[in-house]
């Protein structure tokens, strides 16, 4: 059982997922906000691998991959920054990247790297199912990595399933059928979407991402998925009030 999988045993609902980039708003934020995140109470962190090229995510987000480059991260400075924490760590963390950078840094290293630092959840956003079953999936297996698959409003019913039978970890529910970012409330279209993956019983956890980005849509998008991951909103909140303003984001997003 890995780490985010020990996470749903605990908690079944609710469950809050926060995104950042690593190295962004400074190249030393990584482990204080990871620090921050975790005494505030969310569930798990996903730590984004700064690249130049994220084509899955808005402006916001690519801003902050932006800066973090320019501040020096690189793949090398993560894992340091990952490793010196290691230890006293007691949230799940999971990667999110790029298949190039895999490629690039070589697969057996980074694979051996995110073992080192203790993580054993990975999402690969533009990694084709093709080149997950028929190389990833034995790849990521020997070293204990799990893959979490993305859906979408328009990805069919028998990749769905398929997904599901696949997933270890849970399955990432895109709201919408676009790049990352606050999209203002969740539409009765996304309500109908929802719905359609709720009633189809999926074995997988369920945990929503792009446009969650306050209560009220954290809130409703729980009602039908096991938690929502917010990405974007945070991003902005790091940008304005920096790492002071951690406790207060979450405890607004929670509302307590």
């Amino acid at each position: 059982m890995n780490s985010v999988q020990q996470i749903f045993k605990q908690k079944n609902k609710d469950l809050l997922s926060i995104f950042f980039t690593a190295g962004f708003p400074k190249l030393e934020n990584t482990t204080s906000i990871i620090s921050e995140l975790s005494s505030n109470g969310v569930d798990f962190i996903e730590v984004g691998l700064p690249y130049s090229d994220p084509l899955a995510d808005g402006p916001t987000i690519q801003h902050s991959s932006s800066v973090a480059l320019d501040n020096g991260m690189n793949l090398d400075v993560v894992f340091e920054q990952l490793m010196s924490i290691k230890e006293s760590n007691k949230t799940p963390l999971v990667l999110m990247g790029y298949l190039n950078q895999i490629i690039k840094y070589g697969e057996d290293a980074f694979c051996q790297k995110v073992k080192d630092c203790g993580i054993d959840t990975v999402i690969i956003a533009d990694l084709p199912m093709v080149e997950f079953e028929s190389h990833y999936q034995q790849l990521f297996d020997s070293y204990g990595i799990t893959n979490v698959f993305l859906i979408t409003p328009h990805t069919s019913e028998e990749r769905i399933r398929k997904i599901d039978a696949l997933t270890n970890a849970f399955i990432y529910v895109v709201a919408s059928a676009s790049i990352t970012g606050a999209k203002g409330e969740i539409s009765q279209k996304q309500v109908d979407y929802f719905n359609r993956i709720k009633v189809m019983n999926l074995q997988s956890k369920l945990i929503v991402g792009f446009g969650i980005s306050d209560n009220k849509t954290f809130t409703t998008a729980c009602e039908y998925m096991n938690g929502a991951i917010i990405g974007s909103a945070f991003i902005k909140e790091l940008d304005k009030n920096g790492v002071e303003g951690i406790g207060s984001f979450v405890k607004s997003i929670k509302n307590c």
